[in-house]
Order: structure tokens, then sequence, then C-alpha cells
């Protein structure tokens, strides 16, 4: 260990804990100061004990502890909440609901026993509390200001610590725990720091309750998905030695299967957590492995705080510091064959309010964040290239989806494992059918008012070329899709979805309008005010982009999904991951082919996929900055909202491939029989 470290350590870990009892700082903002020194006592003491010894119920106390004062019940009187610090604290709000955040990464970093992590947090907590027990208190400038200096002074160190823990499988927090704990024995799931509750509970003894057989076909799934993206991709996996995967914590009986079965391939498990420093933070999503959300509200609130320090200096300064890092580390870049992720649902709907107080980013700031991840990602893709890596995502409910649990656990294990190959052969009769035309016409029915022309590219070569992908279940399991990148010019008309999540958020009465492939005008029914909705689409769909383009069309063909939905009335919790296989669905962002546009694709009958651009990402060529949006959104129209999906022949005779919801194409119509199996239960 570092000596000068831990002197560090030693000396701010002592100071925090003599704060609890002090009165340095004039009211009202000692209250801030003194319950920070609280929490952050109990993360050293997280950090110099040996948990491994406490019991389940010490240990359960402990995790709650960590985690009480933003929950729900709690958010009200939180500094975390952004308009309690500025009821609170007035000009110090911002930045002291800042510090909240920033400073509530200690727990994690405790408990993975990260040194250096905590001790620059103890560290900038104790340099904005001494600037209050002065005579004068500081400027609200001035305490901003220290903050940014603490961003700057280390967004090399925290940028290389990211860059590395996503490539390094020698990290091994997170594997030595999924590897070796004793997953009979709940108390592994509290090691990790996270938030847990009864999903991860539940879930972990639910996989234990499991024979392994059961368990054994769902890693499988999950390993030879990620084989066949290699393979269908024509991808050479040999040249790799890692995975980085990723899932939530109560999977750890799954995982542990599929890790010997990726060894098989020749790759190590790379596990990493989700981003706890402002400096890596994008938005309120949860990219690595994570636990529970102690308040879905917390985090959407907090999922631009970067707006804080977010300038053109600071975006120049995390480029650099991303370009050195994977210059340092290129060597691990360069064998990383990509992510295997375990996404969840069946978490009870979350539809965020509007907070005061809350950092936002300015017209100027949005650019600036534009910029920033296109530029990072343009970076990543110089050192792991598109044409060598591949990926795979898989999805399985937890316990909050209700009573049936059990029951549409196993339906989602058989949707997953449906068989590829026959699907493979009904998508084709639909790919033949769209390849006759270069225009399709989507119409939605009784309420849905859908109404849209898409423009598909030439074929010159119909003998060898096609404009679609006959998705089967490899990267993106279930199978049941076929998807296409539409020519912009020509494809518009209007997108509308009755209920929709994306993200985890709900979007009511969300209608898209298109000119040009561009979206042009846009609303929801979320909020009271146009305003308010308008943002919230900004915020979430739009990602501030003065305009965004259509970069996928597809056509979901998996009614087994469809009718698993509706039989248990969970057709608003499936994740877009199986959302996406139940109707039609449009992307909105970047192509499916993002980055990898010049790496020919083929289908299984030997026609390569030519729709691999449109008129944004060919700008790549010329400025690689105006080609990407850095999102790609999908938002689906079920069967029971679709009216018809037809070609436009050049004669002007319309060839039907979905009417009133139901499949008619000629060698389509097994499609149906889920709709008609279920057709007096579900009254279809």
């Amino acid at each position: 260990m570092d000596e000068c470290l831990k002197e560090r350590y030693e000396l701010a870990a002592g100071r925090v804990r003599e704060i609890q009892g002090e009165e340095l700082v004039p009211s009202p903002y000692r209250d801030f100061f003194q319950k920070e020194a609280v929490f952050l006592t109990k993360a050293v003491m997280a950090y110099e004990e040996d948990r491994t010894l406490l019991s389940l119920e010490e240990l359960q106390e402990e995790n709650h502890s960590f985690y009480e004062d933003i929950l729900p019940e709690n958010y009200g009187s939180s500094y975390g909440n952004p308009a309690f610090a500025s009821e609170q604290a007035g000009e110090y709000g911002q930045v002291f609901t800042f510090l909240y955040k920033e400073l509530s990464g200690a727990v994690c970093f405790a408990c993975e026993k990260r040194l250096w992590d905590l001790t620059v947090l103890l560290e900038l907590f104790l340099e904005i509390y001494s600037s209050f027990c002065t005579e004068e208190l500081p400027g609200s400038d001035a305490v901003k200001a220290s903050v940014c200096s603490y961003i700057e002074d280390y967004c090399q160190e925290m940028t290389e610590q990211r860059v590395r823990e996503m490539l390094d499988p020698s990290l091994g927090f997170f594997t030595d725990i999924l590897m070796n704990a004793d997953l009979e024995d709940p108390r592994y799931l509290y090691l990790y720091g996270e938030y847990i509750t009864a999903n991860e509970l539940e879930t972990a003894a639910f996989l234990n309750s499991l024979d392994q057989e059961e368990i054994d076909k769902m890693a499988q799934t999950f390993t030879e998905g990620y084989r066949l993206g290699f393979v269908h991709a024509k991808k050479d996996l040999r040249k790799k030695k890692t995975v980085d995967i990723r899932f939530r914590a109560g999977f750890e009986r799954m995982v542990r299967c599929a890790v010997p079965k990726f060894r098989e391939m020749g790759l190590e498990p790379v596990v990493f957590r989700r981003a706890l420093h402002a400096v890596s933070v994008r938005n309120q999503n949860r990219n690595g492995f994570t636990g529970a959300a102690a308040n879905l509200q917390y985090d959407y609130d907090h999922r631009q705080d970067r707006a804080l320090f977010l300038t053109h200096d600071f975006e120049n300064r995390q480029l650099r510091a991303y370009q050195t890092s994977y210059e340092k580390y290129k060597s691990l870049a360069s064998v990383y064959a990509g992510p295997a992720l375990i996404e969840t649902f069946g978490e009870s709907p979350f539809t965020p309010e509007s907070t005061e107080g809350t950092i936002l980013f300015s017209e100027k700031q949005q650019k600036l964040n534009r910029d920033l991840e296109n530029g990072k990602m343009q970076i990543v893709n110089r050192y792991i290239k598109g044409e060598e890596r591949s990926f795979t995502i898989i999805s399985y409910p937890l316990p909050e989806i209700g009573n049936h649990y059990p029951e549409i656990f196993r339906e989602t294990v058989r949707i997953n494992t449906l068989d590829s190959a026959e699907y493979e052969k009904i998508q084709q009769k639909i790919i033949d059918a769209l390849d006759q035309s270069e225009w399709v016409e989507v119409k939605g029915r009784d309420d849905n008012e859908t109404d849209l022309l898409i423009h598909l590219h030439l074929l010159e070569k119909p003998d060898k070329q096609t404009n679609f992908e006959n998705c089967t279940a490899d990267v993106n399991i279930p199978v049941g899709e076929v998807f296409t990148s539409p020519v912009l010019a020509g494809t518009g008309g209007i997108l509308h979805v009755k209920k929709v999540y994306l993200e985890g958020l709900l979007f009511r009465d969300l209608r898209l309008v298109f000119d040009c492939g561009q979206v042009i005008d846009y609303s929801c029914a979320n909020f009271e005010t146009e305003e308010e909705n308008r943002k919230y689409i900004e915020d979430n769909i739009l990602y501030h982009h003065p305009r965004i383009a259509m970069g996928e069309f597809a056509i979901g063909t998996n009614t087994t999904a469809y009718t698993a939905a509706r039989k248990y009335g969970i057709e608003g919790l499936l994740p877009i991951l199986i959302a996406e296989k139940t109707g039609p669905h449009f992307a909105v962002g970047d192509t499916c082919y993002s980055h990898e546009e010049d790496v020919p694709v083929f289908n299984s009958d030997g026609k390569e996929i030519i729709a691999r651009d449109n008129e944004i990402s060919e700008m790549r060529k010329d400025d690689p900055s105006l080609a990407y949006f850095g999102c790609h959104t999908d938002i689906t129209i079920p069967y029971d909202e679709l009216g018809s999906i037809r070609t436009i022949l050049d004669d002007g005779e319309m060839v039907s491939i979905i009417e009133n919801g139901r499949f008619v194409l000629p060698g389509t119509e097994k499609l149906n029989a889920p709709l008609d199996e279920a057709k007096e239960e579900l009254q279809l």
C-alpha cells in the first residue's frame, strides 16, 4: 500500500469522525455537514472492518443505513433531493446536492477497498467543510470552484481507472465474490456495497431452487448467443481474451455457470461496477454491475450533474484522459471481445417528476455533452474495433413482477430458447416480400394514429443483396425480428404509441412526427404542460439533438412473447429487448450498424445486407462528429395497436404483411398460432 496515500486517508478519516459533534459551521448549513460526516464515518467503518464476519442481520441493518436517507419515504428531507437542498441551503443548494451524490460513492469504494477513491472523497468533503468554518462564509461561486478543482485535479485518474476496470480481468473484486462465495448464504449479496432489496434476495433464492439442468440451459443460451454473434458476423473470436459480463446482484448462480463456458471460448470474465464518480456518470442509466436503485427519482434528479463543471476545457481534458488511458491499456483493449448483458424487468413502473433545483445542462452544455460523448466513442472505436467485437443481451424478470414470478420466469426461459431455425425460415418470407419494394406503409388502428411511409434502399443486385437482417437468437435474445436502416429522404409521417416504457421511463401518448426521416415535432401526455412534456422527450429520447433520425425500422415476429405478456398482464413491464420483438419498432438515433457501416454483413442465405448507412451516418467519411447521435432508442407499436404493414410495389399494388395485428403474408401464418391459442383467454 502507498504509505503516503495511507497517511492521507488516516488523517482525513480521523478528521471526519470529529465533525459529527462540532458546531463550527453556522446554521442552517451545519445540518448538511453533520449528516454527511455521519454517513462518511459509516463508509470508513465499512472500509476498516472485515465485513465477511458480520451476521446477515448486521449486514442488512448496515445496508439499510447506507441508503435509507434517499428512500422514497425519506427523500423529501434528504440533501440528495435538489429541492430540499435548495430550500435548506439557498445559494449553496445545488453544490450541496452535487456533493451528496458524489460522496454517496464512498460506500461502494469502501466495500471494494478502493482506498484512493475513498480518500479523495473524504478530502473533498473536508475542504468544503473547512471553507464554512471561517468567520465569513464562502461565496457560492467559491464553493463551486472547489468542486470544479476536484474534478480537474482527478479527471485523469478517475477516467483511467474507469477505462481499466472495463478491460482488465485482474481487477477481481466482483469475480471473486461471483466464483467463490457461498451462494446459499445470502450474506454475499451485501459484500458489494450496493443496495439490496427483496428482488435481489428472492432472485438468488429462486435461482438456487432450480436444478442444475435449468441453470445450465440458461447459461448455455446466454453464452452460445454470444459465440454465434461472432460466427454470424464472420468475426474471429480466437483473437479475443476477455468478455465484459454485466448483471444485477442475485443472478450469480447463472453467471457462475456461464463463466466456464466463456473460458472454453478463451475468454476471461471482466465485471465492473456502474459508474460512481460524476466524471464518469453519463445519465440515470446504470451501466455495469449493479444492485437495486434505492430511489429512481434520485437517480433521475442527478442525471445531468456534470452540468456543474461541464465546460469546453473539461471536454478537452476528459478527451485527452480517454486517449491517454486507452493508449496505456491498448493491449487489453485489443483483446476485449465485447459485453454480455443480463437485463432485468418487472419493477414497478417509474414516471419521473420535475424537481426544483435540479442541476441541468444549459443549451451550450447540451452541445458540449453531445460532442464529448461522440468524441469518447470515436476514441473507443479506434482501440476496440467494431469489425472485431460483438455482444449479447438476454433478459429475465425480477420477483417484484408479481405473484406469478416463477411461472413468468420459466415462460421467459422458454421465450429465450425458441427455435431460431424455424423463425429464420418464416422471417425470410417477410424479407423476400419487403425486398420487392422501396416503400413500406405502416398504420395503426382504432385510436393509434400511426401513419408512416418508410423508404428502403434500392437493391441494385437483388439476387445478392437485401435490405433486412434476419435476426435470430444471437446478440439480441430472444429471436424474432427483421430490421433495416431506412433511407431518410422520403421517410415520414406520425409514430404514435399509447403507452411505452423507454429505458425504464413511462411515456403516455407518445407522438413523433417525421419528415425526411428526422423528428420535426413531438409530444406526450406525461405532464400537465406542453413545455414539460417536450422537455421530457428532449431529455430522454432526442437527447437534445436539434434533429434526430429514424435509424431503424423493424418488424417484430415473436407472438409467443406478446401473448405471454398479455396473459400475465406485464406488457408495460417488458424490457425493450423483448418488447421490440412484439410488433414493428422504430429506433431514433444511430443506425443498427453504428461505427461498423463498412463491415460487410450477410444473412445465412448469402445475401449482403446493404442498408447499413443513411444520409447522416455517411457523413462520417468527411466528419465523424456529424455522423452519430450517440443513442439508439427503440419504440414499439404492439400488435393490438397495429392496423397494417404493407409494401408498395412500383405499379402501386400493395402486398400485406400484417393486417389488424395478424400476419397474412403466405408462409408466415404460423406466427398467428400463439395468438389463436390465447384468443379466447385474452380476448385478442
